[in-house]
């Protein structure tokens, strides 16, 4: 089926004249002016408008706003006079997905665009798509991002869930390893069987090797019956193992095997059993470094991470932290019950210098804490944990101490980014966690384009 487009131009040989052009490739329609094409968006859904600045009675500019004002809007690319870049930076401020000059409209290059358009847009309606599958099933922590390397992860995960492969999920405390595990699980075919976790440093060695494979009667002092271990519990589904740097040298060359056969045997057992389960493993450990210390067998790090996925700490994405305690604000809000919906200007201030340690963990703990103290409708300063509006310490800010709202914030954290680095924009823009197409538009927002 082929997208939909509409053109939108005053001039009768331009809209034909593109029709002919792109037909080939495009469902067309063509509209005269901005009151047409508004008729035509309102009973269809159109993939594409392409529409000329200067239409009757309404410009381009405007349509472009009430087109993106839709239930499902349009991918929008406004045609402009030659010369005129101010008017279409303007456009792009206001809701525009591209421009394109029409004194120098070459149909290839516009084919390039719209295509280029589309893929990005079935792109970012997938990472949603992903994300609302990740967020129905286990809350948002750590789900909601639009940092470059979240949008990183959300790619990895939905590559890798619906394959075999073993993942070991890295990160620090607090980052939502488990939820990553449980979103291989929940995007996978294995989805309607067992998703099994094991925390291993909660359990001694003994206990823990009885507790992964299982044991028989009489095994042990104690083992006053067979016991069917999280391996068997976990048949056709997927094995979660928190903490794998923790585990004990017998039980490393006893999970080695289980990697390279598949096959194991209950504690007081010889004989041999297979399960097929998908196996995810996580710590927030260096692994690297305890098998450099002879402490973690080197090739069971090898058989654990044949797809590896690094979670970063939030103090890496602090352009997430606004998201992210808006998102927590909802649910708890609903959850207590209370009529709580906004944050006051310093209490995002502070949300946004602190360093988080605990990562998404402590932001979701402290947001919690915020929404029950509240008296309000809007979480101010008072309302959260004084650790954090007492965020005073130099390795705790992330931002200079001038800034009185989000946007001064915002925009403190851009420059001070540039400066660090020389104003290199993309690495500025990596340095804070930002996209670059994110990080130029806000470079036009808060006029630092000749920074």
């Amino acid at each position: 089926m082929k997208p939909t487009l509409l053109i939108v131009d005053d001039e009768k040989t331009t809209r034909e004249g593109l029709r002919a052009a792109l037909e080939e490739r495009y469902d067309v329609y063509i509209a005269e002016d901005a009151k047409a094409a508004m008729n035509l968006l309102e009973s269809e859904n159109f993939d594409v408008m392409l529409t000329d600045f200067r239409l009757p009675n309404e410009d381009g500019m405007q349509l472009i706003t009430r087109a993106k004002s839709l239930p499902q809007p349009p991918i929008c690319i406004l045609m402009t006079a030659y010369g005129s870049e101010e008017l279409a930076v303007d456009a792009m401020k206001r809701g525009a997905d591209d421009y394109i000059a029409k004194g120098r409209l070459q149909i290839d290059e516009l084919e390039m665009r719209i295509a280029r358009a589309l893929k990005r847009q079935n792109l970012e309606a997938e990472n949603v798509s992903l994300r609302k599958q990740l967020d129905a099933k286990f809350g948002l922590e750590n789900i909601v991002g639009q940092s470059p390397a979240m949008k990183e992860i959300f790619e990895i995960v939905q590559q890798v869930a619906p394959t075999r492969a073993t993942v070991l999920v890295l990160g620090e405390s607090g980052t939502g390893k488990e939820v990553i595990a449980k979103a291989l699980h929940r995007l996978s075919p294995r989805a309607k069987l067992p998703f099994v976790t094991v925390h291993c440093a909660a359990l001694a060695p003994t206990l823990l090797e009885s507790e992964l494979f299982g044991h028989e009667r009489g095994a042990f002092t104690g083992a006053h019956e067979r016991r069917i271990g999280r391996f068997e519990q976990a048949q056709g589904g997927t094995l979660f193992l928190d903490e794998i740097g923790e585990i004990d040298a017998s039980i490393q060359v006893k999970l080695l095997r289980f990697l390279g056969e598949r096959t194991f045997e209950r504690v007081g057992s010889n004989k041999t059993l297979t399960a097929d389960i998908r196996l995810v493993a996580a710590t927030n450990k260096n692994l690297e470094e305890l098998v450099k210390a002879g402490k973690f067998r080197e090739d069971l790090f090898f058989r654990l991470r044949v797809v590896e996925i690094n979670l970063p700490p939030l103090r890496a994405r602090p352009g997430d932290i606004p998201m992210l305690a808006q998102a927590f604000l909802r649910e708890y809000a609903q959850e207590n019950g209370k009529a709580v919906n906004d944050f006051t200007a310093d209490a995002l201030e502070a949300l946004m210098k602190f360093s988080w340690p605990g990562n998404v963990r402590e932001l979701r703990t402290a947001i919690e804490h915020a929404v029950v103290l509240c008296r309000s409708e809007r979480i101010s300063l008072r309302d959260l944990p004084p650790s954090v509006r007492g965020s005073g310490a130099a390795e705790q800010r992330v931002l200079p101490a001038k800034a009185v709202t989000l946007k001064d914030a915002e925009k403190e954290l851009i420059l001070r980014a540039l400066r660090e680095t020389d104003g290199n924009r993309t690495h500025a823009a990596k340095k804070i966690g930002m996209s670059r197409r994110t990080f130029h538009r806000k470079l036009h927002e808060y006029h630092l384009e000749g920074f």
